[in-house]
């Protein structure tokens, strides 16, 4: 009899360890893949309130900004590691659901490009495109962050050449889509001192303004130059538009009190007013874009620059994409029409929320394998003798 119960109690364990590991796999399943589409079906692309004038399709875009994918010199592997996890995850995800046409990285791809070599400089672009691997009928387009090759008095020809080379992204660039233009802009560029860097991109800004212009059917242009259907371009950079400090963003994401009080410095928390009011006035956008403080805003610009001129849209700050930055990483879905930004922000798994799902669900899991031991069942009694009950 001791050795039959011997025998009941090692099948009984034996079940019940089995169920323990098939539980922590379920339990690992849902943490690192179930629970980014749990949260990310529930963001979808905004609706127009107009129908297209030409009847064209609306472009569908995806931005992002901030990802610091880290290197050789700051933080600790397992940090490293777990987070590109987690960026690779949640932006797959947003492939698989949202499948946009177009995504928008606005700078800081790289914690440490401004330091690596060039052997590191290549690895890191070679895990930046493995990690956000798009398919073959979405385009990705890069502007350039100031981590990715310093700030603007730091900045070598050799920085800013191989980030352009090997992401496609020049100080300036114009891309049109069915009538959609955005301009993107190298925010380091506009420091507006005569540099080298600076005057090509100023050339560049005023070539794009020109094209603009003569599109929109003005008279006063000298390109022969013309998009085939004009509209208002929107501008996509790393450092927000010129501001005193972040005070004026109320979002929840925002950045908090009191940090959202201080002041900014133009030229290192965003662009300087004089390079805002020449970007305003040569582009006129309607609607601008960017990164950089990590946080969510979203402003209503009015300029002014004639008495019988207004120039209005609106700006937006996207927070980091990297749970490294922010506990709750964000990303943005724009459907766009020659008319119309229409703009839906999407959540990621919050660390605290992955966290102490894992936790509950490993309690629960350690809960029901004692109990499946302790509770004499039908199935308990067919191990211990080897009989239908």
């Amino acid at each position: 009899m001791v050795l039959i119960l011997r025998t009941w109690r090692r099948k009984i364990l034996f079940t019940a360890i089995l169920q323990f590991i098939i539980g922590l796999f379920l339990i690992y399943f849902y943490c690192e893949y179930v629970i980014y589409y749990v949260i990310q079906i529930q963001c979808g692309w905004p609706a127009l309130t107009k129908q297209p004038i030409d009847g064209l399709k609306p472009v569908q875009a995806m931005v992002l900004a901030d990802t610091h994918l880290l290197g050789s010199r700051n933080g600790h592997w397992f940090d490293k590691w777990r987070r590109e996890w987690q960026m690779h995850r949640a932006f797959q995800t947003a492939m698989t659901l949202h499948q946009p046409e177009i995504v928008f990285v606005l700078g800081d791809l790289f914690d440490e490009g401004k330091w690596c070599s060039q052997k590191e400089f290549d690895e890191y672009v070679k895990t930046f495109f493995n990690l956000f691997k798009v398919p073959d009928e979405t385009s990705m387009y890069f502007v350039v962050g100031n981590h990715d090759i310093g700030f603007h008095y730091s900045i070598t020809p050799q920085l800013q050449s191989r980030f352009e080379k090997q992401l496609a992204a020049p100080p300036v660039k114009l891309i049109s889509i069915r009538g959609n233009h955005f301009v993107l802009i190298n925010s380091m560029a506009m420091e507006r001192d005569g540099c080298a860097l600076c005057s090509r991109a100023v050339d560049e800004i005023d070539k794009i303004a020109d094209i603009l212009k003569c599109s929109s059917g003005s008279l006063l242009c000298k390109s022969h130059t013309r998009l085939e259907r004009y509209s208002r371009p929107i501008v996509m950079q790393h450092y927000p538009l010129y501001r005193e400090s972040d005070s004026s963003c109320t979002e929840p994401d925002a950045a908090p009190l009191p940090e959202r009080n201080n002041l900014f410095v133009e030229r290192w928390h965003c662009l300087s007013k004089e390079s805002t009011e020449y970007l305003v006035e040569s582009l006129h956008p309607r609607a601008a874009f960017g990164g950089h403080t990590h946080h969510s805003c979203m402003l209503r610009h009015s300029f002014v620059p004639t008495e019988n001129h207004k120039i209005e849209f609106i700006e937006y700050t996207v927070p980091s994409f990297s749970w490294r930055n922010r506990p709750d990483p964000k990303y943005y879905l724009l459907t766009l029409s020659p008319e119309e930004v229409k703009v839906s922000k999407c959540a990621m798994p919050r660390e605290w929320n992955m966290q102490v799902t894992a936790v509950v669900m490993l309690l629960v899991l350690l809960l029901y394998c004692k109990y499946q031991i302790s509770r004499p069942t039908p199935s308990n009694y067919k191990l211990l003798t080897g009989k239908k009950v």
